[in-house]
């Protein structure tokens, strides 16, 4: 008897204690760190900062924004990949997450196996722009100013593979012009170069830029989308000079390899409904960025595929880091 009432209180405390431990487990606990691995005032940095604090007010926790720079992303990306998988740290990059790896003969990741996908959140597509000292006032007279003065132009990058160097390849690539790239630390030190006249050429993304072509501190030439933007009203699609030139960044939301499923899952539907909520699509429509929302399958099989797309071009332009 004395047997079957201990066993009975037992189980009656272990029922008890229940909600209590299952609140001390419940994800998050704490503050969630997102790394950008980039400077601040770039595409991927401005679309992190207006996702984080939607986020942060429905998971019931800080979303800090931690800007590890360095090498073309490539600090922050390894950072990210090689840190402790366990929900608190994620990584939002963009094109070089899989051209580093085409580019530079050793990065310290693997983009297909060494993190768990969680969400493609947005892409947006960039534009060439030019300083208002350069004496061209659309596509084709840019091309043409490049043939005629070769060597003489520059354009700013935001390190080796990154969204501005992939933009500004392909233009040379299809226009067979050799506007040279000089690579800043990010996209918002590129930006600012152009800005003041360092650089003559910019291929900006579109997110975190507008306002300087509203301010005329840059002539906005075309956009690299397919169609026009709402953005940049009047800005045309580069495709109407150069036919097959199309480029929009996205924005890749990863966890390091074995992160929990379940956790994954929350963060999924946290951001998807973050990127997609109401409340942030005025300011995503002025800013040119088109909200996504993928689920994470969706977005492995889009950076396998982005993976093999690049690579042709990176080979034709012999676009090496070392």
């Amino acid at each position: 008897m004395r047997l079957k009432q201990c066993t009975a209180i037992m189980l009656l405390a272990f029922v008890a204690i229940q909600p209590a431990f299952a609140q001390t487990t419940k994800y998050p606990e704490r503050a969630i760190r997102l790394i950008v691995p980039f400077p601040p005032g770039g595409t991927v940095d401005v679309t992190a900062r207006l996702v984080g604090p939607i986020v942060a007010t429905s998971i019931g926790q800080q979303i800090v924004i931690e800007n590890r720079v360095g090498a073309s992303g490539i600090i922050g990306t390894g950072y990210a990949a090689q840190s402790k998988p366990d929900g608190y740290t994620l990584l939002i990059n963009t094109t070089p997450l899989v051209t580093n790896t085409l580019m530079y003969n050793k990065v310290p990741y693997n983009v297909l196996t060494d993190f768990a996908p969680i969400s493609n959140l947005a892409s947006t597509p960039s534009f060439v722009s030019v300083h208002p000292s350069v004496p061209a006032r659309s596509v084709k007279e840019l091309i043409a100013l490049a043939k005629s003065r070769p060597g003489t132009l520059n354009y700013g990058g935001a390190g080796t593979g990154t969204n501005p160097h992939i933009a500004g390849e392909l233009f040379n690539y299809l226009a067979k012009t050799e506007i040279a790239v000089v690579q800043y630390k990010g996209g918002g030190p590129a930006l600012t170069a152009v800005l003041s006249g360092e650089v003559g050429v910019s291929f900006s993304g579109v997110a975190g830029a507008t306002g300087f072509v509203k301010s005329g501190r840059l002539r906005a030439l075309g956009v690299t989308s397919l169609k026009p933007v709402a953005a940049l009203p009047g800005v045309p699609p580069i495709a109407d000079v150069l036919p097959g030139y199309e480029f929009s960044a996205w924005f890749a939301l990863v966890a390091p390899k074995g992160t929990p499923p379940d956790i994954i899952n929350v963060l999924n539907q946290q951001f998807v409904n973050g990127i997609r909520s109401a409340a942030l699509a005025p300011r995503l429509e002025q800013e040119g960025i088109d909200a996504i929302g993928t689920t994470p399958e969706q977005l492995g099989a889009h950076l396998a595929s982005e993976l093999k797309k690049f690579s042709g071009l990176i080979k034709e332009r012999k676009m090496k880091a070392d």
